[in-house]
């Protein structure tokens, strides 16, 4: 999957990257947007910059733009709001549509594909706002019985690390879980797997999707959390990963499994673990609108399957679509 894709960017017409937006994500979607506005512009694309927090949506339309590049996260920017807004407007976008969007952004309904489809996530209880005993200290007491200790309490609809615990006893749950309802009403506690962080990007859609090479984190502490992902340098990435050749094509060959499942189209990146005691890889979400900032794995991936930061992103808006067109 080389960098041989002869693309003119005078056939797509005026562009617009979505960055920004509403969600607890802003500052990493400003870093991506700006990221992919300049490497757009580089390769001669009539592109500008889009945030949705400061002018509606409505104006794609009225400015003439042709397509977009979606470089929003989190809520209301890869959880299929805006794709239907896109949708309506009649403005092929990048990524996945408004159904695939919308169950990948939830790690619940994520989880409940994967196990239907028997593919391997690790354990978890739903806190549900709805249920009055759930949240109870009793109830909360439970769940490290349910799913040992240590066990990860986050907030399903959320992305980046943000309100992510890992509790290591059973004092931690209350405040766990109340900075996981800070973020979302619902709560997602899940069981901890002890071993070899991976995340592995998807490139295309359906039997013509293929999976670019994994990436392996080494976060200090084993803490990859937000200012991990994208502020230290202290977190080290390898890629090639080191991983023996069948393990590396087991985690591709799982991540392509997912990403189908889902109905994914476009691009999109699965994080996994690979479990240290019998090295196997269990699916933890799947990211629709990847970072695509200094930091981020999707490019360092493409990079090392001989595609530039500059030919992704044309590649990726080149590639624009909507779900009314399929």
């Amino acid at each position: 999957m080389r960098d041989n894709v002869n693309i003119d960017a005078r056939t797509l017409g005026k562009c617009a990257v979505l960055l920004g937006g509403e969600s607890a994500e802003r500052e990493v979607s400003l870093m991506s947007g700006r990221g992919v506005l300049a490497a757009l512009q580089s390769q001669g694309v009539d592109v500008q910059g889009f945030d949705p927090a400061e002018r509606p949506l409505a104006e794609l339309k009225a400015q003439g733009f042709a397509r977009a590049f979606i470089a929003l996260h989190g809520r209301h920017g890869e959880d299929g709001t805006v794709q239907g807004a896109l949708e309506l407007l009649g403005i092929p976008y990048t990524g996945s549509g408004v159904m695939a969007s919308a169950i990948a952004m939830d790690k619940v309904m994520t989880k409940r594909v994967w196990v239907a489809e028997g593919l391997p996530t690790p354990a978890w209880r739903w806190l549900s706002p709805d249920d009055p005993h759930a949240l109870a200290r009793e109830s909360l007491m439970k769940v490290p019985d349910e799913l040992g200790l240590p066990l990860i309490v986050k907030p399903p609809r959320e992305g980046s690390s943000i309100g992510v615990t890992k509790v290591e006893g059973y004092s931690q749950m209350q405040d766990a879980v109340a900075l996981s309802a800070r973020y979302d009403p619902d709560v997602l506690c899940e069981a901890f797997v002890d071993g070899i962080e991976l995340t592995c990007p998807v490139l295309g859609q359906g039997a013509a999707a293929r999976a670019l090479p994994v990436v392996r984190i080494d976060a200090p502490g084993g803490n990859y959390d937000l200012h991990h992902k994208y502020y230290s340098e202290d977190t080290g990435y390898r890629c090639p990963s080191g991983l023996a050749a069948d393990e590396e094509a087991e985690v591709q060959r799982l991540t392509l499994a997912a990403y189908r499942a889902l109905g994914c189209r476009g691009w999109g990146r699965a994080d996994l673990m690979l479990r240290a005691r019998d090295r196997k890889p269990f699916l933890l979400e799947m990211n629709t609108s990847p970072g695509m900032t200094s930091h981020s794995l999707v490019p360092m991936s493409a990079r090392a399957a001989g595609i530039s930061y500059e030919a992704l992103c044309l590649r990726l808006l080149a590639a624009a679509t909507l779900d009314s067109a399929r």
